[in-house]
């Protein structure tokens, strides 16, 4: 809690933010006033979360309670860790709490993820990759999850219909993950970029979850692209 009086509290926030942007170029600067206002940027220090975007998986595990104790979860995209930090107290991998079941929580991105206690962390590796696929099946209790997570995106291009295009085909990669790995029953999240592919990767999500339905939680921007589909009831395709 801040123990400044308003008056010095603004004063000093205001020096904080003047060192901050200088020698920054005007879009650093945009970037930088958005996240110094931002309110889940705050909240996402003060609870000690790796970034913000841990309050978009707690609003959707809120309303749907996807993670509950003693699932199996596996994070695509972790970096920086965000939603796997969420995964691990929903889940009790970390064993805080004694008398729920333990979870557990496999997180997989192409660049570094920093060590979470209660989660096992695939740095440089690709979720699409058959030798990492194979990892997981060591990893997950019985080779299987009940949740499988992605808010993963390719670094974007600047041209929004090439990320969009890249960000389905990464969501469609989702549905070969999930036949290898994904219990009958259980459910996917995965961010895309609202655009004209959307429908289908809908369809598709479609064909092998009895449920899919579009979110765009309040800590995603109003003005951003992103949203989110919900895919529940997972069912095998027929060979």
């Amino acid at each position: 809690m801040w123990c400044f009086p308003s008056q010095s509290r603004s004063l000093h926030s205001s020096l904080t933010l003047m060192k901050k942007l200088k020698g920054k170029s005007a879009a650093e600067q945009r970037w930088l006033q958005r996240q110094l206002k931002d309110p889940y940027v705050k909240a996402s220090h003060a609870q000690n979360f790796r970034c913000r975007s841990a309050f978009k998986l707690l609003e959707i595990d809120d309303k749907f309670r996807l993670l509950r104790p003693g699932s199996s979860v596996v994070d695509c995209g972790t970096a920086p860790g965000a939603w796997s930090q969420v995964a691990v107290q929903r889940v009790n991998s970390a064993g805080t709490d004694p008398a729920l079941p333990h979870g557990s929580v496999v997180g997989i991105d192409l660049l570094n993820i920093p060590p979470l206690d209660g989660a096992h962390f695939l740095s440089s590796h690709d979720v699409t990759d058959p030798v990492t696929q194979a990892k997981l099946l060591e990893l997950l209790p019985g080779g299987r999850a009940d949740v499988i997570l992605s808010d993963m995106a390719p670094n974007a291009s600047g041209f929004r219909e090439m990320d969009h295009e890249k960000l389905i085909t990464m969501c469609l990669s989702l549905t070969d993950l999930a036949e290898r790995i994904l219990q009958p029953g259980g459910s996917l999240v995965c961010k895309y970029w609202d655009g004209i592919l959307a429908h289908k990767l809908q369809q598709k999500l479609s064909s092998v979850f009895s449920s899919v339905q579009t979110l765009k939680p309040n800590a995603s921007r109003k003005d951003s692209a992103e949203r989110y589909f919900l895919a529940r009831m997972y069912r095998k395709p027929l060979k």
